[in-house]
């Protein structure tokens, strides 16, 4: 696969790639590690793991994006048309070579999430076999979907019962699925997702009869000032299925635009604390994962796109 362009930045690198019906973006990066990102401290760029503990790959599932979330850059690109088998593929193996030096990791987390949709592509679900079956021998691959449940999609029960398939059973668990909830309020939810994601219930339909082996389901709040309300949620997801992720409002060029951020210095807990302590008592295991200052502004963080025509990170 042709690299366009590779921005360095100081996580890692930005790659735009030519792929089969056009450009793509990929990230390679690396990762603090927990004890940083999930602190109860502020979040400031330092050191990050070796590549050989924790490497972060994220690749785009689809040209563009039709969901037109409020906060997501990437609609900008133009609509959502589905990447191929080998776009995906080699994405992935693009993103390898740029460290040839590192032959094996102890984590290799591939997460179908920089651009697009992934529920409407059948393709990640063949790109989930084919990681497990040539690269699970170097690598301890953790695959991760990333969906808006978008409710235009007739497929979408069909694309998440199979991924969770894959994640139970040729993964053993060591894959995840991660929903985009941001809010209980069914009004701002209409809102940001611009009408385009199924309701609380819609996706509690889709969900039934799903029983994760390994990780829970990922339920993702991206913080700014929207509802979440633990006595709705319990109502559709039990706390022995779903865990609860929190994070800060990315600042992408549209949420910037449109005045959508996270609530004072999203990189310390403060923000966070309250709305976690009370999805805690509710009995749901709670993440708050902080970025630093320095992952927004490469626009490593979901939500960006290169591609959209916006200011590109400082680096190389």
């Amino acid at each position: 696969m042709e690299t366009i362009r590779r921005i360095t930045v100081p996580t890692g690198d930005i790659l735009i790639v030519k792929g089969f019906k056009g450009n793509l973006e990929l990230l390679s990066i690396g990762d603090y590690g927990k004890d940083v990102n999930l602190s109860h401290r502020p979040v400031v760029h330092t050191d990050l793991l070796p590549l050989t503990d924790k490497w972060v790959i994220t690749i785009s599932t689809q040209y563009g994006c039709s969901m037109n979330c409020t906060f997501c850059d990437v609609p900008k690109v133009g609509p959502g048309v589905n990447a191929t088998f080998h776009d995906l593929t080699g994405q992935i193996l693009t993103g390898l070579k740029l460290h040839p030096e590192i032959t094996t990791t102890k984590r290799l987390n591939i997460h179908f999430a920089r651009m697009g949709e992934p529920s409407w592509n059948p393709n990640v679900l063949e790109c989930g076999k084919w990681i497990k079956e040539h690269l699970s021998d170097s690598f301890r691959c953790h695959p991760v979907v990333s969906t808006m449940m978008p409710r235009s999609n007739q497929w979408l029960k069909v694309f998440i019962h199979n991924w969770m398939r894959i994640k139970n059973r040729i993964f053993d668990g060591e894959a995840g699925l991660q929903l985009s909830i941001n809010s209980t309020d069914e009004s701002e939810r209409r809102a940001m997702f611009h009408g385009n994601t199924c309701t609380l219930s819609e996706i509690k339909e889709i969900m039934t009869g799903i029983i994760p082996v390994g990780r829970k389901i990922t339920l993702n709040f991206a913080i700014a000032g929207y509802i979440i309300d633990p006595d709705i949620l319990l109502q559709w997801f039990s706390p022995e299925l779903y865990t609860c992720k929190l994070t800060p409002m990315h600042k992408t060029n549209t949420a910037t635009m449109l005045g959508i951020k996270t609530d004072g210095d999203y990189t310390t807990p403060e923000p966070y604390e309250i709305i976690a302590d009370k999805l805690m008592r509710a009995g749901y295991e709670t993440l708050v994962f902080i970025a630093s200052k320095e992952e927004d502004e490469s626009r490593i963080t979901c939500g960006n796109a290169i591609l959209s025509g916006g200011e590109l990170p400082c680096g190389k």
